[in-house]
């Protein structure tokens, strides 16, 4: 019974494994360039305090407790008229509210040289038409009044796009938890039916569980 099952079930490990391996690949691609804690050192601004940084394992953490607020917090910060300073006020909301300091940096790129004047034009829009609509500051000058704009559409925006990356977030969260799962599944399935390897030939490495 064992041989007919040996053969697909280690070729369906094997498939598994290697997309487990090319995801991994993909994600430390996508976090390279981001604070961590072996490069904290080197990044703008938060390089001051990398000793600081790395003594707090939360900012480092992607539990749900810790991306969650860097989620929430991040996006509004992101959106916020605080173009060049963003970096420094994300590490310590990071601190402040004990979040994930590679996602909470990585949201402030959603400002950058080439989006920051339509990201302020639209989230100025948004602040104004609210504050027309409720007839605040009507009477304040043109400036204030589009200063408030910017900050009070900054936070709603930036929530409204928060609750979107959340949902996502689970979703993802959800399929890699199920992706794992299987993986560990083959894993113990391919191990107990595989009779042990022949001197001299070699196993795929098995993920750690």
């Amino acid at each position: 019974m064992t041989t007919r099952y040996t053969a697909p079930m280690r070729g369906e490990y094997e498939r598994v494994l290697r997309e487990w391996l090319l995801r991994r690949k993909r994600m430390r691609r996508l976090l390279r360039p981001l604070p961590r804690r072996a490069n904290v050192h080197r990044y703008p601004v938060i390089k001051w305090f990398a000793e600081h940084a790395r003594l707090r394992p939360y900012l480092w953490s992607f539990k749900r407790a810790q991306v969650l607020p860097a989620l929430y917090a991040g996006s509004v910060i992101a959106l916020l008229p605080l173009y060049g300073i963003q970096a420094f006020i994300a590490f310590g909301a990071a601190l402040l509210f004990r979040a994930n300091l590679t996602v909470m940096v990585a949201l402030q790129f959603l400002t950058n040289p080439l989006t920051v004047v339509p990201v302020y034009a639209f989230t100025g829009w948004v602040g104004a038409t609210l504050m027309r609509t409720l007839g605040i500051g009507e009477s304040m000058p043109t400036a204030a009044f589009y200063a408030n704009a910017l900050f009070i559409g900054g936070v709603i925006v930036g929530l409204l796009f928060a609750m979107l990356g959340d949902v996502a977030w689970r979703v993802i969260a959800w399929e890699g938890r199920r992706f794992t799962a299987r993986l560990h599944r083959l894993r113990r399935q391919a191990a107990a039916d595989v009779p042990p390897p022949s001197p001299g030939s070699q196993e795929p490495p098995l993920p750690p569980n």
